[in-house]
């Protein structure tokens, strides 16, 4: 029998620019599109830790985030 002790995601995620606004518009869209995420990941409790947070150059942001998976425990994943 097994039995998970600790699990932990890694992602990379691209909040990208939506086509059918103007650019200044679309760029605060997406600032505000990723503070919402990071608001529900602390409304959920999920821990997380930010690795990597990169603006592109046509105003997209790129993130690498550890996070907790499923509730489970993170063990020493995210010290």
């Amino acid at each position: 029998m097994k039995r998970i002790k600790a699990a932990c995601l890694t992602q990379t995620i691209h909040f990208q620019l939506r086509d059918n606004l103007p650019h200044d518009a679309a760029v605060q869209a997406v600032q505000l599109e990723y503070e919402q995420y990071k608001r529900t990941m602390d409304r959920n409790g999920t821990r997380y830790r930010l690795l990597r947070e990169e603006a592109q150059a046509d105003g997209s942001l790129v993130i690498e985030i550890k996070r907790q998976y499923n509730n489970q425990s993170c063990g020493s994943y995210l010290d």
